[in-house]
């Protein structure tokens, strides 16, 4: 294995947070995790398998230069959906220059596929304009920017409309989308921190699939033994819930993501890069017996 890196993850208590501190572990690092409430459940999770879990917040640099003592690499994301866009990028940079402060010699900075492209969506924009002051602040840094997590599928909305036989999706059930598993993304930032020099300054747009809705329903028809069907939400109904995600879909539809997937598999052979089908094999269906997710 690479040299041991000591990492700092911001967002571990959530799913891509925690598959990047479970993929360190698995590989042998030291990770170290900032939470806002070391006492919950979550964090006492995180302790339980090897992580130093440590209080602090995003929006307090002082207590992130404090988190970030010590350790030689930094894994930095934000929530919009938690936080809101403009939160977002505010953390963002706070923590960002809070990092740079502590002397840390690799910021990795989880923003999303085509964020540099001017795409006009709004949780799109906010990563990106945090992309952007890292990139002016002198420190070591790469951009991991994954496309869509295939674990939507099994999102606390999805799940009613799977135990009734239903997947739904704000896209027409022919267009294809780039998706990824939580798990590659966990196993590519660690990738990143093991490679260092090589990857400074760089931007990797990250996928395992694309597949369309079609392709989506089945599979999952195959791997449950029973139909799911493929129902078309309409960009009128998500648009009342959110803009953001409504302009999301519509971009989605009009243009969506382009990761280089072949390259990525080429490049980096050892992160698995699971299919749709390979995921969907994988992943503990049970969650579908509980009724009310």
């Amino acid at each position: 294995m690479s040299k041991e890196r000591r990492v700092l993850v911001t967002g571990a208590t959530g799913q891509q947070g925690g598959a990047v501190a479970r993929a360190l572990v698995a590989r042998g690092h030291r990770v170290r995790a900032i939470c806002r409430r070391p006492e919950s459940d979550s964090a006492r999770r995180l302790a339980a398998a090897g992580v130093e879990v440590v209080a602090g917040d995003l929006d307090d640099a002082a207590s992130v230069t404090q988190a970030a003592s010590g350790v030689d690499t930094m894994f930095l994301m934000g929530n919009s959906y938690e936080a809101g866009t403009d939160a977002e990028t505010r953390q963002g940079i706070t923590a960002a220059n809070a990092a740079k402060a502590a002397g840390i010699g690799h910021l990795i900075y989880s923003s999303v596929a085509d964020a540099d492209r001017k795409t006009g969506i709004p949780h799109f924009d906010s990563k990106f304009r945090v992309e952007q002051h890292i990139a002016g602040l002198g420190v070591p840094y790469t951009i991991s920017a994954p496309v869509a997590f295939m674990e939507n599928t099994v999102a606390p909305w999805a799940l009613d409309g799977l135990r009734q036989g239903v997947y739904a999706a704000a896209l027409p059930p022919g267009r294809v989308l780039q998706q990824i598993c939580l798990a590659d993304i966990g196993a590519f930032v660690a990738a990143l921190a093991e490679r260092r020099e090589q990857v400074f300054g760089r931007r990797f747009d990250i996928a395992g699939d694309e597949l369309s809705g079609e392709d989506q329903v089945r599979i999952l028809s195959e791997v449950l033994r029973r139909p799911i069907g493929y129902q078309e939400l309409p960009i009128a109904a998500m648009r009342q819930q959110s803009e953001d995600a409504a302009r999301m879909y519509e971009w989605f539809d009009r243009t969506g993501y382009d990761a280089d997937i072949a390259s990525l598999r080429r490049d980096f052979p050892k992160i698995g890069w699971h299919r749709y089908a390979d995921w969907a094999r994988g992943f503990d269906w049970s969650v579908l017996d509980k009724a009310g997710g």
